[in-house]
């Protein structure tokens, strides 16, 4: 089948693309096909995505949109940052900043989809995938989907908006929590369906063995019918609820600075040597970059000028050998023994990341 043919009443678009997308039964399919990369993003299918969208944003007879994986190990890794660190080394800065870019306006693109956009995630979800799931109407779950931002382990910043996502969620909780939104952006804590539920990145929940035929309810019979039919209405009791006192005691701070002192202080031993295991591996300057972003977007008016804020402050770090180290060392070699620089807080340049915000 071709782009753009139709076939047996269905508009389909070519099957060996990296996201599939068609039309049926008034659903706007985005179908992720990128299974050997665990759908890392990259620019083509950042591109097909948005192109589907601003199409269907327009045309009346796409009542809804449904975006997923095929690939049952996970719906998204994130963002293709190997690639990225390739292009970098390879003297091309301006197609790694023509990604990001391009990235950044398909997240916010999805925010202002005028119409029901539900996206299905069963597996992983990091870095990137959240972008293209966190702004969707209906973010549903099951048992299997973790959710994790581990970017400090690379040299870099949590972006594709969920430095304005996070820390304006309310889930069953009932509230949002700046705190909370540090803990996860910088810690990389796998947020599985509960915690999902709980902080409210996830709207419903449905089981693993029912994706396959929630998809098909969802194209048949409309989102609503599908999460009535399918969504689970009594859920774990989050983990996260467990350690929210610790967090906010430890996290609900302005600077870097002052939550390392908050965690020293900190009398719960199994949290402090949990959070610490992961900052032992992570990016001073990365660390100390997200509690100034985080700061910064808490006072932004829209996740546009969020994601203006992530842009500049990720642009100052990928011209940084961090990156290219954190890449390199999670994701390339594999050795688990970065070489930051600076390698100490105290050495991180606070006020030029200060200035990078508008």
């Amino acid at each position: 089948m071709t782009n753009g043919a139709t076939t047996n009443g269905v508009m389909t678009d070519a099957q060996d693309r990296q996201v599939i997308t068609s039309v049926r039964n008034g659903t706007g399919i985005l179908e992720l096909n990128r299974p050997k990369a665990l759908n890392s993003l990259n620019l083509e299918m950042v591109e097909i995505i948005h192109q589907a969208l601003s199409s269907w944003a327009e045309d009346d007879s796409v009542a809804q949109v449904l975006i997923y994986s095929n690939n049952p190990k996970g719906f998204c890794a994130g963002g293709d940052v190997r690639a990225a660190r390739e292009q970098g080394l390879g003297g091309n800065k301006a197609g790694v900043d023509e990604f990001f870019h391009r990235e950044y306006a398909l997240n916010d693109a999805i925010d202002k989809f005028p119409k029901p956009f539900i996206a299905l995630m069963d597996g992983v979800v990091m870095g990137g995938g959240t972008g293209i799931s966190a702004f969707g109407s209906h973010r549903v779950v099951t048992e299997k989907t973790f959710v994790s931002m581990p970017e400090m382990l690379i040299g870099f910043i949590t972006d594709v908006g969920m430095t304005y996502f996070f820390q304006r969620m309310v889930g069953s909780r009932g509230k949002a929590s700046r705190a909370l939104a540090l803990y996860l952006a910088t810690t990389a804590y796998r947020m599985k369906a509960a915690d999902l539920l709980w902080t409210g990145y996830a709207t419903h929940q449905i089981a693993s063995d029912d994706v396959d035929a929630f998809r098909e309810a969802v194209i048949e019979s409309g989102y609503a019918a599908a999460l009535e039919k399918y969504a689970n209405t009594n859920p774990d009791t989050a983990p996260l609820a467990e350690h929210i006192e610790t967090i906010e005691d430890v996290f609900a701070h302005d600077t870097w600075e002052e939550v390392v002192a908050a965690l020293e202080n900190c009398d719960n031993e199994e949290f402090v040597a949990s959070v610490n295991e992961t900052f032992q591996h992570a990016s001073p300057t990365s660390l100390v970059a997200a509690a100034e972003i985080f700061r910064a977007n808490a006072q932004v008016d829209s996740l546009a000028d969020a994601l203006d804020n992530e842009y500049r402050v990720g642009e100052y770090l990928r011209g940084r050998p961090d990156f290219d180290e954190g890449v390199r060392c999670v994701l390339v070699d594999k050795d688990d023994e970065p070489q930051f620089q600076p390698d100490t807080i105290s050495e991180v340049q606070e006020d030029e990341i200060r200035e990078l915000f508008r």
